[in-house]
């Protein structure tokens, strides 16, 4: 998951899922009091109803998070232009995660318990999204999930609006491939994603004829790569995979422009790194390199051009969009199609309507597979230009049906 991360907050995630996990295994309480929660309602009996909103609007994620919680708040702004949901009115509840795991499963239990909210969407990391996981679940409340992520997880009370690993990491090794380029250099952030990414990027090249020729992983918030870089540049690799993420990336590609490394010479395939980030780190660095999404600001469409024109009119004519804000938007606008299908606020009725749920996206015709709560999603490989967009340079032609588990892959039957 893309976005900036501090070592401490690494260490307070792990220290969260820990924790999370001795108290479930206890049958102890995590993010509130069970008891309590066992009998959390969401209200729906007036002419108005909650929805919560869950991102950091503080501390070192909120760089990404802010910009994900404004177009979850376009959306529902759209929503209820448009009439609302079963002609009732959002309220949107916002809760600070603080960049804090502990903290996101406080508060998703806050928005339950105490707000009533009848759905919930945000989350960023991986580490946020399994501190609250256990909440949504014994409360069986839906949480809307906006960010790629590693795959290999499946919850009857989330919905992954944003990419699978067959979806973006699969795609792009594909991409690769076909370029020729297949002696590959892993570079990654030390945490869940990167490592689980990585595990499948090492299946998926032996079964292709393709080599790892190193693997190296900094701590969240590094700011030394030279040795990294250097170990880089002398291995005869054809291109980086880059799972690095937040402000590691300003230091690593500062470092490789320096060690006279460019695009040309050796490109890098970035999995998070969007607009966003492009522009905190410098184009000057970037231009040229590769990054693999399902969204681009340059996607083109009409429903694009209103998303983006709608959400510059509400933040500002030089904010970027970008693919986990545009996967929260849809979000909301699904799960609306969901309950009106369902005819209720019923989460249970709302999970059973999924299956088949379609909008058209600002990335394309997004579909909802009712049976593993994810999208199915067009993926798109991107280069970096001197404005700071990306320009799309190839697309899986459609769609791709989510497949979190690769189970459908051969090659990854050990995984």
């Amino acid at each position: 998951m893309s976005g900036l991360i501090t070592r401490r907050g690494l260490l307070a995630g792990i220290s969260a899922l820990g924790a999370g996990a001795a108290l479930s295994a206890c049958g102890a309480k995590t993010g509130g009091d069970t008891s309590k929660a066992a009998g959390a309602k969401a209200d729906t009996s007036g002419a108005t109803v909650k929805v919560g909103l869950l991102n950091s609007l503080s501390g070192t994620m909120a760089i990404s998070e802010v910009t994900v919680h404004n177009a979850l708040l376009l959306a529902v702004k759209e929503i209820n232009a448009a009439g609302g949901v079963l002609g009732k009115q959002l309220k949107p509840v916002s809760q600070d995660g603080a960049s804090d795991w502990p903290t996101f499963a406080e508060k998703a239990q806050a928005l339950i318990t105490d707000s009533k909210v009848v759905a919930t969407f945000g989350c960023w990391t991986s580490a946020s999204r399994k501190a609250v996981k256990p909440v949504f679940e014994r409360n069986k409340s839906l949480l809307f999930y906006p960010v790629q992520y590693e795959g290999l997880e499946q919850s009857p009370y989330i919905f992954y609006s944003g990419a699978t690993t067959n979806q973006q990491i699969v795609p792009a090794l594909d991409y690769l491939k076909k370029q020729g380029l297949t002696k590959l250099y892993l570079v990654g952030s030390d945490y869940v994603f990167p490592r689980t990414a990585n595990k499948i990027i090492k299946t998926y090249a032996k079964a292709n004829g393709m080599e790892v020729l190193g693997e190296d992983y900094a701590p969240l918030g590094s700011t030394e790569f030279a040795t990294i870089v250097n170990k880089v540049r002398s291995a005869g690799a054809d291109a980086v995979f880059n799972t690095l993420n937040g402000d590691s990336n300003v230091a690593f590609f500062k470092e490789y422009k320096s060690a006279g490394l460019t695009a040309k010479k050796l490109p890098v395939l970035s999995v998070s790194i969007a607009e966003e980030e492009v522009k905190s780190i410098g184009t000057q660095y970037l231009e040229g390199q590769l990054t693999a999404w399902n969204y681009y600001q340059t996607t083109p469409g009409a429903a694009n051009e209103k998303f983006v024109a709608a959400y510059q009119a509400a933040y500002g004519k030089d904010k970027p969009t970008s693919d986990p804000m545009e996967a929260a938007y849809i979000s909301v606008h699904l799960w609306k199609e969901m309950v009106e299908k369902a005819g209720s606020f019923d989460v249970e009725k709302v999970k059973a309507a999924s299956d088949g749920i379609e909008f058209d996206a600002p990335e394309g015709k997004v579909t909802v597979d009712g049976a593993t709560q994810h999208v199915h999603k067009t993926a798109r490989i991107g280069k970096v230009t001197a404005s700071g967009l990306i320009e799309e340079v190839w697309n899986s032609g459609g769609p791709i049906k989510p497949d979190p588990y690769l189970k459908g892959y051969d090659w990854a039957a050990d995984l």
